[in-house]
């Protein structure tokens, strides 16, 4: 067909260049199925009695050439007739997709350009092959084909067909990072979206190789550099290296850490006149003295313009200006007080939720429609929308009206999976061979609610949960929730009894500031004593039986650590209490309290210390059942068996537990070369007491209150199946009724 073409235009510049001025008085047109003698002789523009010449000629054919209805133009002038000789393209019938089981028919229909009863051309065709290609690449199948297959019907109809071979998904094989001497390549890839291709990542999409993730990668390396004081931060390149079959990438990302800063001093300008500052540093999230924090002086900006609008001073912008000093590493923080331009919220316009209910993006939003503009609250609110974790990407923008006075707000977010199959099998000394599933949804029929279910079944514990939260009861942001469980435990080898719970709890919780939060509770439990053994502890067979609990509670939580899942700065504090006793069989006071601090050497040293504590009493006359008391051993005092610590029938040696219990420690946080991997090694020291039940004799209980100590050596896998803890604990200081091991491995999470 091309070369037909090349032919054509050159038979036409051979006859047009012959005719220099010729008169037409005649034109015949030829060739015509389809499309109207009126329309060809509109682009030709040539009426009888014309005097056409070679250029005239020229540009007939050039306009009748980009309609895209003909295959094949020439043009012959014999005396004084101009006969214009056409080929019409097809037309096509039907349009098919063929070999497409990972990306649908709409998807496909929607990008591609031809379709039934639209004209057929070659160069249309190869547009939308490439169109195809796009999409398998953003999909992440590099390796994709499209051949375009055409069957010719009657009437100048053909049938196009687009065989496509999908091809594998092009995986991420390497990640690398170039530059990087504070945090290691396990530490950065452990912030970014894309991940190395691995066995236990099956359902997984993070290995997928796609552009628009990897450009989020560097803002996200940029938020996670800047949030631990490196201002001067930045992404040098980041390339991705197709490979020759095109079935695999290789990231590597070039960067500069710069200087780490630390806040020297912060000060308040106003250029607006007749406002007072004083005050307004209480509104402050950070300190002098602090590791300068962007995200921290964010919050800060948006703080201060909160309070100021609240002092009547609508139309404001707040800039913190940032100067740095690279040689000591110390910065000051001026925020300028600006005058805003007038300008109001006309409306928010939520895009790309196909899922999400509009109400669930709305609601995170710290401006309304009919507010002042404020920049650093439309920030915020972008900030609160990414936090929500159902989107892959949030887009803010601000469009001008006809008003000027007034602007639209317009969001873009594109959904992704809030859906997560978890699945592991595994073995701990505690409970032998054991197999973990759970199902949990964090966007609930896209009304951001959370509704999980999990399983654990081990060859001593079996135990069923399933909870439900609603993030803004009420339309309010308080997070209210319902818990369902149930366990079955075996307790034989410690005290000769097995236990069964079963109940439901009620909760609701909200935060204070982003830092201070607290949670309300009422739970309804019944627990089961019960397969007593006739050789137990006479105190452990008075307990047989079934117990119902009807308890309040309540826990308040202040945390500033920088990371909640593997933190390496900051420290974090609880308190809770509960009361048992409006309704049931159990009559009882509890108190909880934990501290636990973190700090970092030499970017790869993490020291943790932490003090749990605990104190429980009955009153009216009952006392402490023991499904409620205290025990320590195994996982809270390493180097001790589960409940191996504390008071023991003389006789019968089972664990009793106690009233109240003080569990301490410090743990040294190290790298040992497998970070790729997620495996860091410790060493420690634990330190734990643990008071006596209200409600034994000495007479047959061994029994002392002294501190135990321990000592050892472990190591934590993040793995695929949930954090896994192996630990070599040696007791120090010991009581000789105390139960002792040296192994434990161990599958949960801790803090």
């Amino acid at each position: 067909m091309k070369s037909k073409k090349l032919l054509t235009i050159a038979s036409f510049l051979a006859v047009a260049t012959t005719a220099e001025a010729a008169e037409v008085n005649k034109i015949d047109i030829s060739g015509l199925q389809r499309v109207e003698k009126e329309t060809v002789l509109s682009y030709v523009n040539v009426k009888p009695g014309d005097d056409v010449n070679s250029e005239r000629l020229n540009d007939a054919f050039k306009k009748l050439y980009t309609t895209g209805l003909f295959s094949d133009i020439s043009f012959d002038i014999k005396g004084d007739v101009l006969k214009i000789t056409v080929e019409e393209n097809p037309i096509i019938n039907k349009r098919f997709f063929d070999g497409n089981d990972k990306v649908d028919d709409k998807m496909l229909e929607s990008e591609v350009q031809l379709a039934p009863r639209s004209i057929y051309t070659t160069a249309k065709v190869q547009e939308d092959v490439q169109r195809i290609l796009n999409i398998y690449k953003r999909v992440g199948r590099y390796a994709a084909t499209v051949e375009p297959k055409v069957i010719k019907r009657d009437q100048n109809r053909v049938d196009l067909i687009y065989e496509i071979d999908e091809g594998p998904l092009a995986k991420i094989t390497k990640i690398n990072f170039v530059g990087n001497e504070h945090y290691s390549d396990s530490d950065l890839q452990g912030e970014i979206l894309s991940k190395e291709t691995r066995w236990w990542r099956i359902f997984s999409s993070s290995e997928n190789y796609d552009p628009e993730k990897s450009n989020y990668d560097k803002e996200l390396l940029r938020r996670f550099y800047n949030n631990r004081g490196y201002a001067d931060f930045r992404v040098i390149s980041s390339v991705a290296e197709l490979s020759p079959d095109s079935q695999s990438f290789v990231i590597t990302t070039v960067l500069e850490e710069g200087v780490r800063y630390k806040i020297k001093s912060i000060d308040i300008v106003s250029e607006i006149p007749d406002m007072n500052t004083d005050g307004l540093s209480d509104s402050l999230n950070i300190e002098v003295g602090d590791w300068y924090d962007a995200s921290k002086v964010e919050k800060s900006v948006y703080s201060l313009t909160d309070e100021i609008g609240k002092r009547g001073f609508a139309f404001v912008e707040v800039e913190p200006e940032l100067n740095k000093d690279m040689k000591t590493g110390e910065m000051k923080i001026t925020f300028k007080i600006k005058e805003g331009a007038r300008v109001f919220i006309n409306r928010i316009n939520i895009i790309g939720n196909t899922r999400t209910y509009d109400e669930v993006i709305r609601r995170e939003f710290r401006i309304n429609e009919g507010d002042a503009f404020n920049a650093a609250k439309i920030r915020a609110s972008r900030r609160n929308i990414e936090n929500l974790n159902y989107f892959s990407k949030v887009d803010i923008q601000t469009v001008p009206t006809s008003d000027d006075s007034k602007a639209d707000i317009n969001v873009n977010v594109t959904e992704k999976s809030t859906g997560y199959f978890n699945v592991g099998i595994g073995y701990s000394t505690v409970n032998g061979a054991l197999i973990r599933t759970g199902v949990t949804e964090n966007n609930f029929m896209g009304k951001g609610q959370q509704l999980g279910f999990d399983v654990g079944i081990s060859e001593r514990v079996q135990d069923y949960n399933i909870n439900f939260t609603e993030p803004y009861f009420m339309d309010r942001p308080l997070a209210a929730g319902i818990d369902l469980f149930k366990s079955e435990s075996d307790y034989q080898d410690e005290a000769s009894y097995d236990e069964d719970t079963m109940g439901g709890r009620i909760r609701l919780g909200w935060n204070y500031t982003d830092d201070l939060s607290q949670s309300v509770r009422y739970t309804l439990r019944q627990d089961e004593i019960k397969n007593v053994s006739p050789s137990a502890s006479i105190y452990i067979q008075n307990q047989e039986g079934e117990y119902v609990g009807s308890i309040f509670g309540q826990t308040l939580y202040y945390d500033k650590r920088d990371n909640a899942i593997d933190p390496k700065e900051g420290y974090f504090l609880s308190f809770g209490n509960d009361v048992a006793g409006a309704g049931g069989d159990e009559k009882y006071l509890k108190f909880d309290a934990k501290a636990y601090w973190y700090t970092t050497f030499y970017d790869y040293y993490t020291l943790k210390m932490f003090i749990n504590g605990g104190y429980i009493a009955g009153y009216d006359g009952e006392s402490v059942r023991l499904s409620q008391r205290y025990f320590l051993g195994g996982s809270t005092m390493r180097g001790f068996d589960s409940a191996g610590i504390g008071a023991r029938d003389k006789y019968t040696e089972d664990a009793l537990g106690g009233n109240w219990m003080i569990y301490s420690g410090a743990e040294m946080i190290f790298p040992i070369g497998l970070d790729e991997v997620g495996i860091k090694g410790r060493t420690f020291v634990d330190v734990g007491m643990l008071g006596k039940p209200d409600d034994v004799s000495y007479k047959i209980v061994e029994y002392s209150d002294t501190p135990r100590v321990s000592v050892g050596f472990g190591f934590s896998w993040l793995s695929p199946m949930g954090k896994i803890d192996i630990d070599f604990g040696f007791p120090v200081v010991k009581e000789k009724y105390d139960e002792t091991e040296v192994f434990r491995l161990n599958f949960g999470t801790s803090l």
